[in-house]
């Protein structure tokens, strides 16, 4: 199948859309002529968020399957089609201590990590029935490199990264193409407990603005299966996956992983 890019008539999906990513992103396809559903958490600040920006809104329970699945067979109803689904929804632990907070660990992987596993298995099949597109998951650095102050954080998001490299094959079969965006900390609402220590520290943080050009990239030309750095300074940077120790044959030979298996990196 031919791998579509964003042009006037097509229709992307934005989860957690009413977030820091979400409207910069919204912002930016709209601009495209893109039409933009986001979706969220149902309040009415929510629902301002989504007319300020001219979109659509949906209310959505990202842990929710049949929800998920719902949106999505709303968005065709309605639209006809859907061409793109940014997998964004995602939340940190409100609190950084010794202490495992069982429960808000379980909140976040539930949010960022199945969220993301619901939201690609509703949406594949219209992409699929729309001839391509993408699907862009919103991951974190902390996936690549865990945080200690957040294990339920890291956890969630070094598992997206796994969903999206072991996908990707079967979904570029289908014509979509997935991949994930891996932003160094950013100026949203999940630093705001920890925003005074990077004032202080002069460390930068990037703009919602700066990882929304990343996410409009991971549809037009990201590779499937791929991980995108986004750190201030450095711009997009596709990280290197390094290949773990190889099996070996009983003649001391280096075994060779049948090609259903490999991660996309080795093919």
């Amino acid at each position: 199948m031919t791998q579509p890019t964003h042009a006037a008539g097509s229709v992307a999906l934005i989860t957690g859309g009413t977030g820091g990513f979400g409207r910069a992103l919204a912002t930016k396809l709209t601009a495209h002529d893109v039409t933009v559903v986001l979706t969220d958490l149902d309040s009415e600040r929510n629902r301002q968020v989504a007319a300020d920006l001219g979109c659509p809104f949906l209310p959505l329970d990202v842990t929710d399957l049949a929800a998920n699945e719902a949106v999505v067979a709303q968005i065709e109803a309605e639209y006809g089609r859907l061409d793109a689904a940014y997998l964004n929804a995602g939340i940190s632990a409100a609190k950084s201590d010794d202490a495992l907070d069982l429960d808000e660990f379980m909140k976040v992987v539930a949010i960022d990590l199945f969220g993301v596993v619901y939201g690609a298995q509703a949406a594949r099949p219209a992409i699929q029935r729309a001839g391509g597109g993408a699907i862009v998951v919103t991951a974190s650095l902390a996936g690549l490199s865990p945080m200690a102050g957040d294990p339920g954080y890291s956890v969630a998001k070094g598992g997206a990264i796994a969903f999206v490299r072991s996908m990707a094959p079967r979904l570029q079969r289908d014509g979509i193409t997935i991949s994930a965006i891996c932003p160094g900390f950013a100026d949203t609402a999940i630093i705001d407990r920890i925003r005074d220590q990077f004032t202080a520290a002069n460390f930068p943080v990037l703009s919602a603005e700066e990882v929304a050009d990343a996410m409009v990239m991971a549809w037009t030309s990201a590779e499937p299966g791929a991980a995108y750095v986004i750190q201030p300074g450095v711009g997009v940077v596709p990280y290197k996956f390094k290949g773990v120790p190889s099996a070996k044959t009983e003649a001391g030979e280096t075994a060779v992983v049948p090609e259903a298996l490999r991660p996309p990196s080795m093919r």
